[in-house]
């Protein structure tokens, strides 16, 4: 009985886990079905939206050491500019004021990159568009540090946390509230944008776009606006992950290598697919939960660093679109 216990225990914590990766996998998706970018900065979206949410609760003020260089001043946060007391008493904003204003600064974010970035590489090769991804992610990460500082950051914004006893008295089985929270959060988020996709005529000028630029500026569809649109929600789910994250393992840099668990995510669930990412996330949690706790000991352990690229390769091999992806067929 003990071990049917355990067993259990390691799959819904595996499942739980499954849905953190997925989360970051959305946001992939999403631009990649929209607009047939592999947005490789999406990780990077998800930290430098958790450190503006830390900022505006604090009360930190941006570019604050840089500041403080050029001009010989020694300010920090908005109190020691005559600001009010607030969160921690330096002037920050309640956590629903803290999570509004964030969202307002990654829907400006999506315009500065569309503008910035996305107008100049209209019908430009796929590979030119994930090269510009990439260097977005090393401009974000490093706006981000200057904006925000390098130090590990609380996240805390009214999310249950530690083990929950209500299912340790029920099973006896440990898990995490915030895993279950985020779980809830996922499975509202994917029949959103599966409806937003599917059945609205926003959703269906996204796939236009994505299936020919210069075709979907024919029939009147605003390239730059429908642009702006996704990358903007994908600025929302990257908050929405980077919030689960942040609040379960603090807000630090290497909460941009989630990314990179998030690559074998969609290469099981397929990159044009919001469920998939979902099925694959799920996939890949469960799969290197038991694999570390059954066969890892056999072979020397630290089995979830890789586990899950292995999976992944083993899909490229035998079903390259993934899980629910489409099938690419080219005529020639």
């Amino acid at each position: 009985m003990g071990d049917l216990l355990f067993f259990f225990e390691v799959l819904i914590s595996g499942l739980l886990a499954g849905v953190m990766y997925a989360l970051v996998a959305l946001g992939f998706v999403l631009i990649f079905k929209a607009s047939g970018i592999f947005n490789f900065s999406q990780g990077v979206l998800a930290l430098f939206a958790a450190l503006t949410l830390v900022g505006f609760q604090t009360g930190q003020i941006p570019f604050a050491h840089l500041i403080n260089a050029v001009w010989g001043t020694n300010m920090h946060h908005w109190s020691d500019i005559g600001g009010g007391h607030g969160q921690e008493g330096h002037g920050g904003l309640p956590d629903i004021a803290a999570i509004a204003a964030t969202l307002l600064v990654m829907i400006g974010l999506a315009w500065l990159i569309v503008k910035v970035v996305l107008r100049n590489l209209v019908n430009q090769e796929g590979i030119i568009l994930f090269m510009a991804t990439i260097g977005l992610a090393f401009v974000l990460e490093g706006a981000g540090d200057l904006m925000w500082g390098a130090n590990v950051k609380v996240l805390d914004v009214g999310l249950p946390s530690g083990p929950s006893d209500t299912i340790i008295d029920a099973t006896g089985m440990f898990i995490e509230k915030i895993e279950i929270s985020a779980a809830v959060v996922a499975v509202i988020l994917v029949v959103a944008l599966t409806l937003f996709s599917q059945y609205t005529k926003m959703g269906r000028a996204l796939r236009a776009v994505a299936d020919d630029h210069q075709a979907a500026l024919s029939v009147g569809i605003s390239l730059e606006t429908i642009w702006w649109i996704v990358w903007s929600v994908a600025g929302i789910v990257a908050l929405v992950a980077g919030i689960m994250w942040g609040a379960k393992s603090g807000v630090q840099f290497s909460l941009s290598l989630i990314a990179l668990k998030a690559l074998p995510v969609l290469m099981l669930g397929g990159f044009t697919s919001i469920p998939g990412a979902i099925v694959g996330g799920l996939i890949i949690g469960v799969g290197e939960k038991l694999f570390e706790f059954y066969i890892g000991p056999m072979i020397g352990g630290a089995t979830e660093n890789w586990f899950a690229y292995m999976l992944a390769m083993a899909f490229l091999l035998f079903r390259p679109q993934g899980l629910f992806g489409e099938k690419i067929i080219e005529r020639v």
